[in-house]
């Protein structure tokens, strides 16, 4: 079974790949580290989403991976490697008002990860 890696699996975007991917048949990793909580405040937490997708699929596995973790991610890959299909990258800060207030860790996110 091929499968699909999907960074930012809590969000919006990361939550309907999941989706996508899983009822399609793949094997699913996701890698989400809620770190919305920290940029917007716990009413903006990634954390039920990936709670509600890992109780709807099973076969889910979700990962709390920062995607700046260069050696956590290549660890992820290098598991997967033999079977790993696709990596979809949708994990992001994506407030350019709140990237103003901290450049190195948007920068971090946005473009390291």
């Amino acid at each position: 079974m091929a499968t699909v890696l999907i960074t930012g699996s809590g969000g919006l975007i990361g939550s309907e790949c999941v989706s996508h991917f899983v009822e399609h048949g793949h094997d699913v990793v996701g890698l989400e580290n809620d770190m919305r909580s920290r940029f917007f405040g716990s009413d903006a937490s990634t954390a039920p989403m990936t709670r509600r997708l890992v109780e709807r699929y099973p076969g889910f596995r979700s990962l709390a991976i920062d995607i700046r973790d260069a050696e956590a991610v290549d660890r992820v890959v290098a598991e997967h490697r033999r079977a790993l299909d696709l990596i979809v990258h949708t994990a992001a800060q994506p407030s350019h008002d709140w990237a103003a207030s901290d450049v190195q860790t948007d920068f971090g996110v946005n473009a390291n990860g």
